[in-house]
């Protein structure tokens, strides 16, 4: 038993690292595929590809399901919608119209968005250091966002504000909830259920949203562009769906099983290094040396956030619980 604890803890937070670095690459793929598809079409379709692949998860989990309560049901259906569909989205639509770098670094500020969230709904305790270093990353997160601080006075435009931020932030805004949803769904149902059910509720999402948008025709899902390269298209949808879709999600739960949050937290930022390689590396979207300074700030500033959550999560007031046993649930 000795033996595969150590193992464990040897490999578990590399397969963290593995499937966060995997999720940093849809960038990769969502971008070019913005030039074929509408953004809401995009994220129908890694929907319904996900969903083929989660088939012999779901299949043999759908007995449980008359078992799931109600307030269960309510998070699940939150979490696939907010999170899922629209979240999702808005993160599709961020990286059309904003710099790709800094979309993905201002998504970092999700941790203090879910643990606030998690602190309203749940009751949640915050540490006295909290407030201090959620401070400290909004302040980043807004210099990381401004591209010539200089001219901000002059026109949001001018220094370098654009439409693309906003999406960041209301993309970092879902997924931060679903994340406290998510929580709430993994206390009533298995996880292999939760996960391939949630992208059920996504993909209803996204149907009854490109239908109140006349987008579910034929000419929508498949537009000219993509007749035109259909290859191409075919070939970036099933990279989203797979490589940045569920294999990382299957390997990044697994990972988490066998280890501990405190450590999980510091290997996820494999998902921002990722990102960061593709977007600058490839798509030349780079950042100022401010943008650069503030966001290795924001980074260490959400890690600190997570750290010293977690120790009041190990160490709540009047229990003596040991913090070497603080494995996450997923």
């Amino acid at each position: 038993m000795q033996n595969r604890n150590t193992r464990s803890a040897a490999y578990g937070p590399w397969l963290v690292g593995l499937g966060a670095a995997l999720w940093g690459t849809e960038s990769a793929w969502r971008i070019p595929l913005n030039e074929i598809f509408d953004a809401k079409v995009i994220v129908f379709w890694e929907h319904v590809l996900i969903l083929m692949m989660f088939l012999p998860i779901l299949i043999p989990h759908l007995h449980e399901i008359s078992k799931i309560h109600a307030r269960t049901w309510g998070f699940l259906l939150f979490s696939g919608f907010a999170g899922s569909a629209v979240g999702t989205i808005f993160f599709t639509l961020a990286l059309k119209y904003g710099n790709p770098t800094v979309v993905n670094v201002i998504l970092n500020i999700q941790p203090v968005i879910s643990t606030i969230g998690a602190f309203l709904l749940f009751g949640d305790r915050l540490s006295r250091q909290f407030f201090f270093y959620a401070g400290i990353a909004i302040i980043a997160g807004m210099f990381v966002s401004v591209a010539h601080p200089t001219m901000i006075a002059v026109s949001f435009e001018q220094a370098g504000l654009n439409v693309g931020t906003g999406y960041a932030l209301i993309c970092a805004l879902f997924w931060g909830l679903s994340t406290v949803a998510g929580r709430g769904v993994m206390v009533g149902m298995s996880l292999r259920l939760a996960s391939s059910t949630r992208i059920v509720v996504g993909l209803t999402c996204m149907t009854l949203i490109l239908f109140a948008y006349g987008k579910l025709n034929g000419a929508a899902l498949w537009p000219a562009a993509a007749q035109a390269h259909p290859t191409k298209a075919i070939v970036w949808l099933i990279l989203l769906a797979s490589v940045s879709g569920g294999i990382p999600l299957l390997i990044y739960f697994q990972g988490l099983h066998l280890t501990r949050a405190s450590t999980a937290g510091y290997f996820e930022m494999m998902q921002t290094i990722a990102a960061v390689c593709i977007t600058w590396g490839f798509f030349q979207a780079s950042l100022h040396l401010h943008q650069v300074i503030a966001a290795i700030a924001l980074i260490g500033a959400v890690t600190m956030v997570h750290h010293v959550q977690r120790n009041v999560e190990q160490h709540p007031l009047g229990s003596g619980h040991d913090a070497s046993k603080g494995i996450t649930e997923g």
